[in-house]
Order: C-alpha cells, then sequence, then structure tokens
C-alpha cells in the first residue's frame, strides 16, 4: 500500500518540476534573472555565459564584435561573453519590483526599488522562443584602416 503511494507522490513531483517555466519565458523574468546573474559575474566565465544567453541577439552581435576586434587587435582570443564587465553593469539599487509592458514582440520592464529616484527601464525583445534582454550598447565605429595597408 505504501509502495504505490510513493510511486505517484514521485510521479507528481517529477511532473511538476517538467512543468517550470523557463526565467525568460517574460520579459520581466528574463530581466529579473540577467540581474542575478550580473551579481555573479566577478570574473566568472561561466556566470559571464549564463548572463550572455540572456542577451538578445542585437547585443551579443555587439559583444562578439567588441571581442573579435579585442581579439584581432591583442593577440588573444577573448569570447564574447568575456566583454561583460562587472564594473560597467553596477546595480544602482536594490531592485524590489518589476513590472512589463508588452506590445509584440517587445516589451519595456519597469524596475523599481525603495527611493523614489529608484527607477530604471529596460528593453526587451522576444526571439528565439523566449524573452532576451536588449542592451542598449553603443555601436561600434568602422575599423580605421591606415593608407597603405590593405
Amino acid at each position: 500500500m505504501m509502495r504505490p503511494a510513493l510511486l505517484s507522490l514521485a510521479l507528481l513531483v517529477a511532473a511538476a518540476g517538467c512543468n517550470r517555466k523557463p526565467v525568460n519565458a517574460t520579459p520581466d523574468g528574463a530581466v529579473r534573472e540577467l540581474v542575478e546573474r550580473l551579481r555573479l559575474v566577478n570574473g566568472d566565465p561561466a556566470a559571464a555565459k549564463a548572463a550572455f544567453e540572456l542577451l538578445s541577439k542585437r547585443a551579443r552581435t555587439n559583444l562578439a564584435e567588441r571581442a573579435q576586434r579585442y581579439s584581432a587587435a591583442s593577440g588573444k582570443t577573448i569570447a564574447p561573453e568575456a566583454m561583460i564587465v562587472p564594473s560597467r553593469f553596477v546595480v544602482r539599487f536594490e531592485p524590489q519590483r518589476y513590472s512589463a509592458q508588452v506590445s509584440g514582440n517587445h516589451a519595456l520592464v519597469e524596475i523599481v526599488g525603495l527611493g523614489p529616484a529608484d527607477r530604471a527601464h529596460v528593453g526587451c525583445v522576444f526571439e528565439e522562443e523566449a524573452w532576451r534582454v536588449d542592451l542598449p550598447l553603443p555601436p561600434l565605429p568602422p575599423v580605421q584602416v591606415r593608407p597603405g595597408n590593405p
């Protein structure tokens, strides 16, 4: 009698685990998870890769181009996720609430903290079957070639 009950409980727990939504099933979930993952980066390549995976294609492409240029200039190969510098992504305040306004494949997530000035807005885009954080990275300037170099 006890064995069928345990088996049923195990199946129920396994089924509940399978129904868990991915962290980026919603735009606010993607932003919340990115904030958490960025806190863990501090030079850890695995943490940087985990944060990189939550970024939009445009942001990942920008970081990949930066990594390629750095690699070409320095002679050292660097992964695109290594371009995520912890000091560049400092959390200005402790987030208390996340809310998203969705318009088609785009969303704007508002992050609210405790103080009246503790607000931030983060863009997201739905791509690759999930919400991705679309960090506003500055475009790269064209590569300058010295005269006489092909």
